[in-house]
């Protein structure tokens, strides 16, 4: 992990097409910009592991779901 000191109004680059602006700072809260492609999708890291805990158990029902299909064809 790269740790830095940045300022409102200052901006890191991440590879070439997408820019971290630090928009504010207020106490222990940072306010941040994102620039980046439209085919880059963006989640705070809580939202996107809801998201992936979710896909995992929609992946697990769907796979009782085949093997009670195929239990019920063999009878």
């Amino acid at each position: 992990m790269l740790a830095l000191t940045r300022k409102p109004g200052q901006q890191i680059m991440i590879g070439d097409n997408i820019i971290i602006h630090v928009v504010d700072v207020q106490g222990d809260n940072v306010r941040l910009g994102i620039e980046a492609p439209k085919a880059i999708k963006i989640y705070r890291s809580e939202l996107y592991q809801a998201i992936v805990e979710e896909n995992k158990k929609a992946v697990a029902s769907s796979h009782e779901n085949v093997d009670l299909g195929n239990v019920l064809k063999n009878k």
